[in-house]
C-alpha cells in the first residue's frame, strides 16, 4: 500500500493509472525482437529486423489482395456438424461454438471475389487460428463451391493454404474432403482456368497431401513450413537426421517441389503478373 491508495479517491486513481494494451509491442518467434503493432500492421505482420513472417488474418490479406481492398464476400454452404458425435475433452459442438467466437467465422475457409489489377479473380483463404485450420466438411464444401463459382465466371482461383491436416473430429468424413477436392482441381484444369496455390506457415497434413500440392504453380511465403508429417515422426521412420531447413519453403524449392518463394510484400504483384499470362489478359494500366 502507499499513499495514492491510501489517500486519493477512486476516480483520481482510475484517470492517473495508464492503460497499456497487451499487444502494443509484439516479439518475433525467430530473433526475438520487438516491434511496435502499429508497425508490424503497415508492413503486413512482417518483422523489419528478421524477415519472419507472422500470421495474416483473413480479413487482412483479402484487402491486401484485391483492388483498393475491395471485394465480394461469397457464401459456403451448410455442412453436417459434429456427424460422429465427437467428445475428447469437451464435445466437438462447443469447440465449433468457441472458434466461431473467437474468428467471427463459421469455419476455417473464407472466399471471396475481385478484381486483381483489373483482372476478376476467386480467392480461399485457410485460417489457421481456427481449429489450426484443419479440413472437415465445412472447409471441403467452401473450396470446392470457390472452385465451382471460379468455373462459373471464367476466372483463375487463387487459395492461401495454412493447415495441420485433416480435422480428426470429423474421422472418414473428413478424410473424404482429400478426393472431393481434387476432383474440383481437375474441373479447373480441363476449363483451362488457372488455379495458383500460395503455401503459408504451416501447410501440412491431408491438406499438403491434396489440392495443396496440384496447382499450376506453387508459390510459398519465405520460412513456411510445408510437409505431410512432421520432421521427428520421419527421422524415427528413416532412422536418420534430417537436413538442415527440411520441409521450409527455400528446401523445397531448391529440391523443385515448389516454383518460387515469394516475400508479402511482392505477393499481389506476382499474383497479378502470374493470372496476366496465364489468361493472356492484359492488366491493369498502370499496374507495376
Amino acid at each position: 500500500m502507499n499513499w495514492i491508495s491510501n489517500v486519493m479517491p477512486p476516480k483520481v486513481r482510475s484517470f492517473l493509472r495508464r492503460e497499456t494494451p497487451e499487444n502494443l509491442w509484439v516479439k518475433c518467434p525467430e530473433s526475438g525482437e520487438l516491434v511496435f503493432h502499429k508497425d508490424l500492421e503497415a508492413n503486413l505482420f512482417v518483422v523489419p529486423g528478421s524477415g519472419y513472417h507472422m500470421r495474416l488474418s483473413p480479413k487482412a490479406r483479402l484487402a491486401n489482395l484485391f483492388d483498393e481492398g475491395i471485394y465480394e464476400d461469397l457464401p459456403t454452404p451448410d455442412a453436417p456438424v459434429d456427424p460422429l458425435k465427437f467428445r475428447d475433452v469437451k464435445r466437438y459442438t462447443d469447440r465449433l461454438k468457441e472458434y466461431r467466437a473467437k474468428t467471427e467465422a463459421q469455419d476455417c475457409v473464407k472466399l471471396a471475389a475481385g478484381r486483381l489489377e483489373g483482372m476478376e479473380i476467386v480467392a480461399a483463404i485457410q485460417d489457421f487460428d481456427f481449429l489450426a485450420g484443419s479440413l472437415g466438411m465445412a472447409a471441403g464444401e467452401a473450396i470446392i463451391t470457390g472452385m465451382t463459382t471460379a468455373l462459373n465466371r471464367r476466372a483463375p482461383f487463387i487459395i492461401f493454404t495454412a493447415s495441420g491436416g485433416a480435422r480428426m473430429q470429423e474421422g472418414i468424413f473428413s478424410l473424404m474432403q482429400m478426393p472431393r477436392t481434387t476432383i474440383a482441381v481437375q474441373r479447373l484444369r480441363e476449363a483451362n482456368l488457372p488455379y495458383i496455390v500460395v503455401l503459408t506457415n504451416p501447410t501440412t497434413g491431408g491438406v499438403t497431401a491434396s489440392y495443396a500440392m496440384l496447382g499450376d504453380i506453387h508459390i510459398a511465403e519465405p520460412g513456411a513450413v510445408i510437409g505431410f508429417a512432421g520432421p521427428r515422426v520421419i527421422e524415427q521412420t528413416i532412422r536418420e537426421r534430417l537436413p538442415e531447413g527440411f520441409q521450409r519453403a527455400e528446401y523445397l524449392e531448391s529440391h523443385g517441389m515448389i516454383d518460387m518463394v515469394v516475400q508479402r510484400q511482392d505477393m499481389r504483384a506476382t499474383l497479378a503478373r502470374l493470372c496476366s499470362i496465364l489468361t493472356r489478359t492484359p492488366r491493369a494500366a498502370g499496374a507495376a
